[in-house]
């Protein structure tokens, strides 16, 4: 059966890949941008075969490996992810004879790594960056590298350094959007997460007619929105290129989800919160002016992310009736809530502030709670190792003194933020939580006792 996009018949549901033929839908935004003239259309990127923009690249990155013979019949794949990536390359993988291992962090939203394991991926859950950061010397990346460079039969084809990945929306995106503004597109709005979808996207267009403008929306530091980096994770990421856009912009959370709830509401698209925050950034760089036609990407849909709602909008989400523990949900919730609060900056203290104390001889306790195995290939010198599932036996090893000085640090930030609150129920009034624990002192270039030197 030949495949026919008119009657939307296929031969398989790979047929259903998007490109020119095939676009994804734009439909344009009425009630949420407030413009009067200015056209700004979404580019609904779920209506790809596997729900998710990264269906391009998982493609592409495919095709391109077995062209260059990198994958052969009985080849396994490995990639990290923060999601839709390894949820494109199972099914593409399960189609193709190649099956996944995905380590990634833990901090995923839970119906992700779900799917991913229905899918068939074989799921390594690290404590990671929401979105691997390369340089970690424990993150998904590396361990993948490692899994890839050890074991013959896994490859991985890097969606982080793979011109396959800006290729593939060169090859469909641009395209698509080329043709379906009818080239009258004057703005292209994208999050900014590996970047392919930017970079890819923009250089096509931009060969198209050097003036439309190509935007960038990136997350604040410390967001909570799977797919996409801050401005710091960007350094580190190499199809950031910003010279090659004509503006970035910087959203928070909380606008990030109040967008996103709108464009549910009030649009009627089933959008997820990284479409909410390409939204809101592009916002601001597009004029309300005659002719002006933009379109912003939304990478997938809300379904993946009620784990991240009920975070964000706790009203929502009542507690549940049948808890044995009347409150038990509204406990969660503010427990939730109080280690959100633990980011200011009397309970957290960030990298370069604690290496500055330390140079200038300040002497606060650093309590590493990762497990040995970890603080033994990477730690900062002079941290103890106390690991959390050792924590409450051991801590006759923490001075007794509550005024003293205590930095808590972990992988990334996440569950440092745990004993520090649990050190401050115990009268500890002076700790605090290392932001971005050990990857990002590591990013930073900082120096750290690995296996095999003495402390």
């Amino acid at each position: 059966m030949k495949n026919d996009h008119t009657l939307r018949v296929y031969d398989s549901i790979i047929g259903l890949l998007s490109g020119e033929d095939n676009p994804t839908p734009l439909v344009r935004l009425s009630k949420v941008t407030g413009f009067e003239h200015a056209q700004v259309f979404a580019k609904l990127e779920w209506y790809n075969p596997f729900g998710a923009v990264k269906d391009r690249i998982a493609d592409n990155l495919i095709r391109d490996a077995e062209e260059r013979g990198v994958l052969s019949p009985g080849s396994k794949l490995v990639e990290p992810t923060s999601g839709n990536t390894g949820l494109g390359l199972a099914m593409m993988g399960n189609a193709k004879g190649y099956p996944l291992q995905t380590p990634l962090s833990a901090a995923i939203p839970l119906e992700k790594r779900t799917v991913l394991r229905f899918f068939g991926a074989d799921v390594v859950e690290m404590d990671d960056t929401l979105c691997p950061a390369p340089g970690a010397p424990e993150g998904a990346i590396a361990s993948a590298m490692k899994t890839a460079e050890t074991q013959p039969d896994f490859v991985m084809l890097n969606q982080y350094a793979n011109e396959a990945n800006p290729g593939g929306h060169y090859r469909t995106t641009g395209p698509e959007i080329w043709k379906q503004t009818q080239g009258k597109v004057t703005h292209f709005v994208a999050g900014l997460g590996t970047c392919g979808t930017i970079t890819g996207t923009g250089r096509f267009l931009k060969e198209q007619h050097a003036d439309i403008q190509v935007i960038g929306v990136h997350p604040e530091d410390g967001h909570d929105i799977p797919g996409v980096r801050s401005l710091r994770q960007l350094e580190h990421t190499q199809f950031y290129l910003p010279d090659e856009y004509n503006g970035t912009f910087e959203v928070t959370n909380r606008e990030a989800f109040d967008m996103c709830l709108r464009v549910n509401r009030e649009e009627c698209i089933i959008a997820g919160p990284s479409s909410g925050m390409a939204l809101v950034g592009g916002l601001r760089a597009i004029p309300d002016e005659p002719g002006t036609v933009a379109v912003v990407i939304f990478p997938d849909n809300v379904f993946k992310y009620a784990s991240s709602f009920q975070r964000h909008f706790p009203y929502m989400c009542p507690a549940d009736k049948g808890a044995e523990t009347a409150g038990t949900g509204e406990n969660d919730r503010f427990l939730a809530a109080m280690m959100e609060n633990l980011k200011n900056p009397h309970d957290s203290v960030r990298v370069s502030d604690l290496e500055s104390a330390l140079d200038a001889g300040g002497s606060p306790m650093l309590i590493d709670v990762r497990p040995a195995d970890m603080f033994a290939k990477s730690h900062i010198e002079g941290s103890a190792n106390i690991p959390m599932d050792e924590f409450a036996e051991r801590a006759d090893e923490i001075p007794p003194d509550r005024e003293a000085s205590i930095v808590v640090v972990c992988g990334i930030g996440k569950f440092s933020k745990n004993w520090t609150l649990y050190l401050k129920s115990k009268g500890y009034r002076n700790v605090r939580s290392l932001k971005g624990g050990v990857g990002e002192w590591v990013r930073k270039g900082l120096p750290t006792i690995t296996t095999g030197e003495s402390d």
